[in-house]
């Protein structure tokens, strides 16, 4: 199904469509200081949609990799993909909360108080001199990895499939072109007309989208993707895919409501008498 065209499958038409939704309200935030650290502050609406995304990638390579020892119990290269970027992507899940440190108000070691530029539990904000892990190293590897891959080598693929084959023989895929082509140019436009110090955070929900939704159309549906997908092309597959569609907008609206601090603790906080006797 390698020869399918991206708009005529919904999982990534709606994550194309989340992305310039999130870039909307940046922009329509721009000029309201309180709305766009609502936005962009940690555990605001774009920082968990990162978790969300995260941690549902990282259950659908799991998946992936328990369907692909089904399927051929031996360990090979797509196994071990799919067993990598499971960890690696649930990583950064935990990365972006600090391991849930401020969701369970834990106090962090003294290690990360002195050497966390953002004095929390996590690895990429350990201090480099003046900047951090993840601004001289992190950063500049994840834009060199992402235009490499979604950019260059699925431009060289389209006159060369040969490419599209190798890569695959990796256990890995190529995202679709234009989609890819979008996701770049809204995190160029994010770093030119946004002005806050948080503005970074746009770009990395855009990937996060990204990313779990190509994975998906690929590994799940065989969207320009060249091996046997998950589910073949049928009814049920649709129905499949317009659910996601659905789980992808849910996820927008919890990331909302964690950011707002909805729950049994606000409502508390809010009503000070509130249980007593």
């Amino acid at each position: 199904m390698a020869e399918q065209k991206w708009y005529i499958h919904p999982v990534i038409a709606v994550g194309v469509l989340m992305n310039i939704f999130v870039m909307g309200l940046a922009l329509a935030f721009s000029h309201d200081h309180d709305a766009m650290w609502r936005l962009l502050v940690e555990d605001g609406i774009v920082e968990w949609m990162q978790f969300l995304c995260f941690t549902l990638l990282s259950a659908l390579l799991g998946f992936l990799a328990v369907e692909q020892w089904q399927r051929e119990p031996k360990i090979n290269l797509q196994l071990a993909a799919f067993v990598f970027l499971s960890a690696l992507v649930g990583l950064a899940a935990l990365e972006e909360i600090s391991w849930f440190q401020r969701v369970l108000h834990i106090i962090p070691p003294d290690f990360f108080v002195q050497n966390n530029r953002q004095g929390e539990t996590n690895l990429h904000n350990l201090a480099m001199g003046k900047s951090s892990l993840h601004k001289a190293v992190l950063l500049k590897v994840i834009v060199i990895v992402g235009l490499t891959h979604t950019i260059f080598l699925p431009l060289l693929a389209r006159k060369r499939p040969a490419i599209r084959t190798f890569v695959e023989k990796f256990g890995l895929y190529l995202p679709p072109l234009l989609p890819s082509v979008i996701y770049v140019v809204l995190v160029i436009l994010s770093n030119v007309l946004v002005d806050h110090p948080r503005k970074g955070e746009l770009g990395e929900t855009f990937g996060a989208v990204h990313y779990l939704t190509t994975v998906v159309a690929a590994y799940f549906f065989g969207v320009n993707y060249g091996k046997p997908p998950v589910f073949a092309p049928s009814r049920d597959s649709r129905n499949i895919a317009t659910l996601f569609c659905l789980v992808l907008v849910f996820m927008l609206l919890i990331g909302w409501m964690l950011s707002a601090g909805a729950g049994a603790g606000a409502y508390i906080a809010s009503h000070p008498g509130f249980g007593a006797e």
